[in-house]
């Protein structure tokens, strides 16, 4: 599975975990969340984490709440990140608790107490926990997004986190690495190719002139950060060059326009060429036609508006969020347009709509699908097939064995036979709950 992302190391008796995910499938948060973790969360001595998505961190105020007592180590963004992501999901876990007849998985209370024990570190600054001496590298994913090196016992083991579509436009590119024994690689889109920068920006520019002519709302579903944040940045550069007529533009995600304010906070984690191309990230982030929309009632007037329009709003696979009132709205509406920029997980709405559904369910109504849908994997965060194949490359003469993970099981089993039959990798699929001695 793509989603839950939660790894346990151990050496001479010293445990460490890397991330503490999340389950999330056709639902936010999935049943089985709430099955107890399968080791004793005060047994573990420090917690790594790769980024602030939740389903690398929706489970860590629980280990908390479970008598963990230890210290979780990340980059300073990625804390910031995590703590907006985790308060916002508490209304949606309390639904879920309530569908499946559970208690709260936590509460803002344990947010806070899981703060406490967060440390923020830089890039390459070593991190000794016991016998594991502990490096973040960039993964070009998000803001602050790491691979994470763990050398011990004369080993050196690779987690690669969710690794980056670079160039992204922000952040820039991931770094590589030329030499690990061991490695752990994401696959989610181990079976596919994204478009190009340039190719996926002429796309955008496109569907906003087609929304002008038909008169239509263009829906955006996006995920709070990273998506949004690099929407923002391409539809800032495409208004500021004349390429785009001016029309209304909304950020239609409270949470989207909290961590942007992150963003701006941590100029110094962009790429040369955006510290370069920008004179500051409120310029980045704040051009003319753009309409934030923090309150509920903000958000309802935009009905009022007439079209042409567009709007971003979370979530990004449409399991929750704003952007399921303008798809119970507009998804009707033949002049107008769903523009999906990211993952959609196996029975997410998002995936139905993806996958060709003719009408769907929102809020107990039935809907029918007459509105045109493009996909555009380019906007996509995750590295694609041939990304991720040249990121394993650098290490491939060192690597005893390579763990292909974080993928739905088509996209890792073809990840995993380019990686034996044109890499010469030994690299296999691990299942859930299994040990390896390494």
């Amino acid at each position: 599975m793509v989603t839950g992302s939660n790894y346990l190391l151990e050496s001479n008796g010293v445990k460490i975990l890397i991330d503490c995910g999340l389950h999330q499938g056709g639902s936010f948060c999935e049943k089985h969340n709430w099955e107890p973790f399968p080791y004793k969360p005060k047994d573990i001595t420090a917690i790594f984490v790769t980024h602030a998505h939740i389903d690398h961190t929706g489970k860590l105020p629980k280990l908390i709440k479970d008598g963990f007592q230890g210290t979780v180590y990340s980059t300073s963004p990625t804390r910031d990140a995590a703590e907006l992501l985790l308060l916002d999901a508490d209304h949606i876990l309390a639904e879920a608790a309530e569908r499946f007849k559970k208690p709260l998985l936590f509460n803002p209370e344990d947010v806070k107490r899981l703060m406490e024990h967060w440390k923020g570190v830089e890039y390459h600054e070593p991190v000794v926990v016991g016998p594991f001496v502990v490096s973040f590298y960039n993964a070009g994913h998000i803001l602050g997004s790491s691979f994470i090196v763990i050398e011990a016992e004369g080993k050196r083991v690779v987690f690669s986190g969710d690794l980056g579509n670079t160039p992204a436009p922000i952040i820039g590119n991931k770094e590589f690495l030329d030499h690990a024994d061991y490695c752990l690689i994401e696959s989610t889109y181990g079976d596919r190719f994204h478009e190009d920068l340039p190719e996926r920006k002429e796309i955008l520019e496109d569907l906003i002139e087609d929304t002008v002519i038909s008169k239509g709302t263009l829906m955006i579903p996006a995920f709070a950060m990273e998506r949004t944040q690099e929407l923002l940045y391409e539809i800032n550069d495409l208004t500021e060059h004349g390429r785009i007529p001016k029309i209304p533009m909304y950020l239609d995600s409270p949470l989207a326009i909290k961590l942007t304010d992150i963003y701006r906070r941590y100029e110094r984690y962009f790429s040369r060429e955006s510290q370069l191309g920008i004179r500051s990230a409120n310029e980045l982030f704040n051009f003319p036609g753009l309409i934030k929309t923090i309150t509920t009632d903000e958000s309802k007037k935009i009905n009022d508006v007439p079209p042409p329009k567009v709007i971003i709003a979370g979530s990004g696979m449409s399991h929750g969020g704003r952007i399921l009132h303008h798809e119970r709205r507009y998804l009707s509406d033949p002049h107008s347009t769903l523009l999906i920029v990211g993952y959609q997980s196996v029975g997410s709405l998002g995936r139905e709509l993806l996958d060709g559904a003719k009408e769907v369910r929102i809020f107990g109504e039935t809907v029918p699908v007459r509105c045109r849908l493009k996909a555009v994997g380019g906007y996509s965060a995750h590295a694609d097939q041939r990304q991720l194949i040249e990121w394993a490359m650098p290490m491939r003469m060192n690597l005893r064995k390579m763990f292909v993970v974080q993928g739905e099981e088509t996209a890792s089993r073809t990840l995993a036979r380019i990686m034996v039959d044109d890499l010469a990798i030994d690299a296999r699929i691990p299942g859930q709950g299994e040990e390896v001695v390494l």
